[in-house]
Formats: C-alpha cells, sequence, structure tokens
C-alpha cells in the first residue's frame, strides 16, 4: 500500500513540474535590437501558457493602450511607430499564468542617430613640404568613435608619427610628402555597437616644376648626316607643360619634338643653330626654366692647287692649300717619307702662306706630302704626290764571269716617289765606242751575258721608274773570265722523296755549278696522260727542295728541273712518281656502338651456357623458367614423391643417402634445395651414370 502511495505522489509531482514548467517558457521576439530614430519596432511577447501579460520599461510598467496590445490569451506586443531616444532601455515582459504561478523574460533596445559627417570636404591639395590637416566632422548618438584608413591599415593616434589622427578627429601630415597622395577613409562608428559609416577623401600633392638638363652645353659637328637630341627632365605635379625657346625660327622638317616634348631633335644640323636653348615647364604652382647652348663646330676642310705632279729633277715645285673649319683649323705641310713637318720659311724646301716651294727638284723630294687641317673641331688632311726620276745607283758592285758580268746593288737607289720598275746596264770595249745597253726589270738577275770572254768591258746601270731614268752610276771596268762550263744536272735525294696528300716534295741539291753561279732552277712538271701540258715553275738558286702543291688524286706524273748558269742549262734530270686515290675515311665506332656490341655479346654467350646448363644439369634461368611455366612435373624432369625413398626422415638420391637436413650441395653453384622433390639429380656438377642409376640404395645408416 506504501508502494502505491508514494507511486502516486511521484507521478502528482511529475504532472505538476510539467505543467509548472511549459507556463514558465517565455520569449520577446522582436524586429531589430539597433533601431534608428524615426524607425517603427515591433515586440512580441510569447507565454507558454494563459494568463495575464503585462510590459515594463526601465522597472516602470507601461499601460498606453496605443503601444501595448494584446494577441491573444498567451501573447502580447509592443508597437513603437517613430522610434526615438528616450524609447531606448530595457524591456520586461511578465505573466501571472493561470496556474497560478509568474515568470518574466526581457530584453533591451538600443536607439540610435546615424553617423553623418556634415559639411566635411571630401578633396584637399596640398603644397609639397607643408603640413596638411585634413578634418573629418563625424556626428552621432549616443557616441560617435572616429577612425582613419589608408589601403585598410589604421592610421595611428601617435603624435610623434608624421602622419597620425588629431584628437578633434582631424588627420594631420607633417611636411606633406608626393607619396602622401591618395585615398584616405574616415570610419565613423557608433560606441558600442556595429553601426558604421565611411567618408572616402582625397589628398592630393602639388609639387612645383623643375627642370634639369643633363648637360649645359653640347658640342656637334655641322653636317647633313649630323643630328643631335636635346633633353629637358621635367618633374612636377600636375605633369607641367613643356616649351622651348630657340635662337632659329622652328622649322617642322629639321626639328622635332617627342610626344611630351622634353625632347628635342635636330635633324642635318647646320651652323646656323649654334645657341641658347631654353627649357621651360610650366603648371598651376609656378614655371622653372633651364639653358642649354649648342656649339655647332665645322669639320676642317681641305683644298688642293694639284693632288699629283711629274716632275724632272731640277724643276720647281709649288703646290698650294687652303683649309677651312669652324673654328678655323691651323694649317700644316708634313713629308710622309721621313714624317717631318715642313716648317720652314726660307731654303729650298719651305712653306709659305700655305703653299709648299720646292725649288731644284731631287730624286729624294719625290713622294707623298701631306696638307693638314688641325683644330678643336678636328683633323682633316690631303696628300699631294710628287714623282721625278730616280737617283743614281749607290753601293754598285760589280763581277765577272766567263762570258758574264754580274751587278749587285747592297740599297736600291732613290726611288724618286714611285716605284723602280727596271734597271738600264750600258757596257762598252773600247771608252771610244757608243754605249750599249739593255733594260732589265727590277725583279731578275742584273746581268749582262753572251759577252766575250777574257775581254774588258766598261759597265754602268741607271733606274727606271714611271718618270724616267735616273742618273747612271760611276763606270767601272771588268774583265770577263775564260770559258767555263754549263752546271750538271740537279740531285735528287729519290730516298727522301714524300708524297702527303696531293703535295709531293723532294730534296734538291748542285754538285757543280760550271764554274758560274747559278742564275735560277728550270723546273716542269705533268700528268702522264695524253694531250697533258707542262707546267713551268723557276725555282731561286739557294732552293733545297722541290715542292709541288695541288697535284691530282690517283695519278701518275713527270717532273723535270734543270740548272741555269750564264753560260747555259744543265741537262734535264727526270723524275716519275704517283699520288694515291684519295683516301676515304671509314665511319668510326662510336662508344656506343662498341659497348652494345658487348652486350649482344655477352648476351649470346650467356644464353648458350645457360642452355647448356640447363640440358645437361637441369638449372640455371631456363631450367627456372621451365619449372614456373610447367610447375614441378617439368617434361623429362622425374621428381620423387613425398616420402618415396625415405627412411627415418632421410631423404635418398639415387645412389646418394643424406638427411633432410643435411642437404646443401650445390648442382654447378646452385644450391640443392627441396631435395625430397628431386630424383636423379646429383649434387655435383654432372648427371648421373648408367652404373649409378642401376646401383641400389645405400643401406641404411
Amino acid at each position: 500500500m506504501s508502494n502505491w502511495s508514494s507511486f502516486i505522489l511521484k507521478m502528482v509531482s511529475l504532472l505538476l513540474l510539467l505543467v509548472y514548467s511549459t507556463d514558465a517558457k517565455m520569449d520577446i521576439i522582436t524586429s531589430k535590437q539597433d533601431v534608428q530614430v524615426g524607425e517603427e519596432v515591433l515586440l512580441l511577447c510569447k507565454a507558454g501558457g494563459e494568463g495575464d501579460i503585462t510590459w515594463q520599461k526601465d522597472g516602470e510598467e507601461i499601460d498606453n493602450e496605443d503601444l501595448v496590445s494584446k494577441v491573444d490569451e498567451t501573447s502580447s506586443k509592443l508597437l513603437i511607430k517613430k522610434a526615438t531616444l528616450s524609447d531606448a532601455g530595457k524591456y520586461i515582459c511578465l505573466c501571472n499564468f493561470d496556474s497560478g504561478h509568474e515568470d518574466e523574460t526581457q530584453t533591451t533596445l538600443y536607439v540610435y542617430e546615424g553617423p553623418s559627417f556634415g559639411d566635411t570636404h571630401t578633396y584637399h591639395e596640398f603644397l609639397e613640404g607643408v603640413n596638411g590637416i585634413v578634418p573629418c566632422l563625424a556626428t552621432g548618438k549616443p557616441k560617435v568613435d572616429v577612425q582613419w584608413l589608408r589601403d585598410r591599415q589604421e592610421i595611428p593616434s601617435d603624435e610623434g608619427r608624421r602622419v597620425h589622427k588629431m584628437s578633434d578627429n582631424g588627420l594631420f601630415i607633417e611636411k606633406v610628402r608626393r607619396e602622401d597622395a591618395g585615398t584616405y577613409i574616415c570610419h565613423a562608428k557608433i560606441t558600442g555597437r556595429t553601426i558604421t559609416k565611411d567618408l572616402a577623401v582625397s589628398v592630393v600633392v602639388n609639387v612645383r616644376p623643375t627642370v634639369r638638363l643633363r648637360e649645359m652645353e653640347k658640342k656637334v659637328i655641322a653636317g647633313p648626316e649630323t643630328n643631335v637630341s636635346l633633353l629637358c627632365l621635367v618633374d612636377g605635379l600636375p605633369k607641367p607643360n613643356i616649351t622651348w625657346t630657340m635662337p632659329v625660327a622652328l622649322d617642322p622638317s629639321r626639328h622635332h619634338f617627342n610626344s611630351d616634348r622634353s625632347q628635342l631633335t635636330i635633324q642635318s644640323v647646320v651652323r646656323a643653330d649654334f645657341g641658347e636653348y631654353i627649357c621651360t615647364a610650366t603648371n598651376k604652382i609656378s614655371e622653372n626654366t633651364a639653358t642649354l647652348t649648342l656649339h655647332v663646330f665645322e669639320a676642317p676642310e681641305v683644298l688642293l692647287s694639284v693632288d699629283k705632279l711629274f716632275l724632272s729633277v731640277g724643276e720647281r715645285v709649288n703646290v698650294s692649300c687652303n683649309v677651312s673649319g669652324h673654328p678655323q683649323p691651323e694649317l700644316y705641310w708634313v713629308n710622309k717619307q721621313n714624317g717631318q713637318i715642313v716648317d720652314s720659311t726660307s731654303g729650298r724646301v719651305r712653306v709659305l702662306d700655305g703653299i709648299l716651294e720646292i725649288d731644284e727638284v731631287v730624286p729624294s723630294d719625290g713622294g707623298l706630302y701631306s696638307c693638314m687641317a688641325v683644330g678643336t673641331s678636328g683633323n682633316a688632311s690631303r696628300d699631294v704626290a710628287i714623282y721625278t726620276e730616280p737617283g743614281p745607283p749607290h753601293y754598285l758592285s760589280v763581277s765577272a764571269g766567263s762570258t758574264s758580268i754580274f751587278f749587285s746593288l747592297k740599297t736600291l737607289p732613290v726611288s724618286g716617289g714611285t716605284p723602280i720598275t727596271s734597271f738600264v746596264l750600258q757596257w762598252k770595249e773600247d771608252p771610244a765606242d757608243q754605249w750599249m745597253k739593255t733594260t732589265i726589270s727590277s725583279s731578275d738577275t742584273l746581268a749582262l751575258t753572251n759577252l766575250k770572254p777574257y775581254t774588258t768591258y766598261t759597265v754602268r746601270l741607271a733606274a727606271l721608274n714611271t718618270v724616267g731614268r735616273g742618273q747612271f752610276s760611276d763606270a767601272e771596268t771588268v774583265r770577263t773570265q775564260g770559258i767555263q762550263g754549263e752546271p750538271d744536272s740537279p740531285i735528287l735525294s729519290t730516298s727522301d722523296m714524300k708524297v702527303e696528300g696531293n703535295t709531293f716534295s723532294i730534296p734538291l741539291k748542285q754538285s757543280d755549278n760550271g764554274g758560274s753561279p747559278l742564275l735560277h732552277y728550270s723546273v716542269r712538271y705533268k700528268q702522264d696522260a695524253e694531250e697533258t701540258e707542262w707546267k713551268k715553275m723557276q725555282l731561286q738558286p739557294d732552293t733545297d727542295s722541290i715542292i709541288l702543291k695541288d697535284l691530282a688524286f690517283g695519278s701518275d706524273y713527270q717532273m723535270e728541273i734543270a740548272a741555269i748558269n750564264a753560260n747555259g742549262s744543265s741537262s734535264y734530270a727526270t723524275f716519275n712518281f704517283t699520288v694515291a686515290e684519295k683516301p676515304v675515311s671509314s665511319p668510326r665506332l662510336t662508344k656506343g656502338t662498341v659497348v652494345g656490341i658487348v652486350m649482344v655479346i655477352f648476351l649470346l654467350v650467356f644464353l648458350a651456357v645457360d642452355a647448356t646448363c640447363c640440358y645437361r644439369n637441369h638449372c640455371g634461368l631456363l631450367m627456372s623458367i621451365a619449372v614456373k611455366v610447367f610447375g614441378k612435373k617439368v617434361p623429362g624432369l622425374k621428381m620423387l614423391e613425398d616420402g618415396e625413398e625415405t627412411t627415418k626422415g632421410e631423404v635418398k638420391l639415387k645412389g646418394i643417402s643424406t638427411s633432410r637436413g643435411s642437404i646443401q650441395q650445390t648442382i654447378g653453384q646452385t644450391p640443392c634445395k627441396e631435395a625430397s622433390q628431386l630424383t636423379e639429380v646429383t649434387c655435383d656438377k654432372a648427371p648421373l651414370t648408367k652404373h649409378e642409376k642401376t646401383q641400389g640404395p645405400a643401406p641404411d645408416a
């Protein structure tokens, strides 16, 4: 009975708890918690059960029927049509439930007047270097906090910083710099709430224009191919306009500007372009100028009255030279034979008022003379060539052969300004006779041949150039020697002959010159083929070898050589030789090719050895592959059945008995594995013999 009473008591308590809990559930639903002045706001109170609902604000009951109205038995609403700052506060909803108990819930309503920036200006201009202040007139209720932002970064209020927020919410910029230009954000926030408003403020920095020139002076040489550019480096904010003042009128065909007129290019500079060029930069702050002086020089020019003179010895030279340029250059005459300046105003060779004068020209006066203009704008020169006959030969020696006379010059005569082309050789037997003469090229041996032996001759020599013949040397008397023979044929050392490619060489030696110095060797050679012409060449008498180049590959050649002296020619020495075919280069084996060949050989040897091992000893890689493919019962390989031929834990191979734990023999180099499955396989390198196969099993140990 007591248990039943206890159960009923518990159930009643639970029902009372449920009823009480349901009545106690209350909530205020509001359209917004932050309400701007003038807005409408609705507060709805919902109770967990039926009862009498009342409203309070900040502890005082609200009984205004215009504000409070009943929705139903469990709900009531509070409507504020135009909120004022006084409507802010704590609102409480109380309910006396029909069950007899009371409950309440509350909410806080915030009424604000949004941030406003009033007459705050959003555009400010400052001159570089001055202090700038940007105000922010932010207002709002109940209270407004102000922050300054740039590039989303807060500007601190630290007065020690060059840019900081002031106590009156203004922005202070100390000694404004051009990098301070940009957009700043004044961020206003209602204190304690997330209600904010931003104002963008533009800051513009003005910079006075400045003009800078890379050079204050510029020097150029006038000419149709000469162009000059004058660069004016301008700075300032706003960007300045650039104008130029020039010493000459603007000529669009020669004067060109770039897009911002900071560069002036003058084409085909003339002397009149000389003067001052003024660059002016102007913006709304001020203007600035800079001046560049352009110096225009004229390159020196040289004019000669004549550029070439052909004169006879003893004639007079008169060559005038005029030089021009800006600044006026100085005039010099230079003798290019000796590199000396002709600075004498008197004497046989002199310069008077730019005129080169030479009295009674001699062969040593021949050559080039240069009139030079030397000035600050450069140098210029022109040459005049003076040509006359050569001078007389000096340091001449004469020697005689059997029927010839040889002339030898230690130094060539003075050329007279133009190269000596040949020599005139004269001779006579009797002093009363007329001179006989011959002309020999300057590149040939100076010799008189076909004279009489044992005869005295008077001889002399003179040089020739394009102007004429020079003076003769002093006459000399010389007697020819007796009759002498012709030289022997040259000796060719065939053992030292070489043919390299298509080049042939062979040593050369002369045994006897026939009593007269050799004049030269005469060489001729040709291919041993029909209608092939001889190729000829001459070699100096001191030549010690013959070298023939650019011969035809795969050809036979015939070569002949003779020695020549004043008495005549030796007989020809003949020599035959062959030039081999042109070698064909065989392809070289590369390192990769050699490695590939070695690997192929190794693979073939490995397969041969492995096949032998598989066939004879049932081992190796091929055997292993066969087991993998066919399983343990490989065709031709009889396996032992488990337990067959075994006694007391031993495995017996035919002819061999051993325990399973000690089978470590090898077939070749392969360990004997799984000995219980092998049959007719020994652990040596050879298969079982016929005798071993027929032999009975070994007796048990």
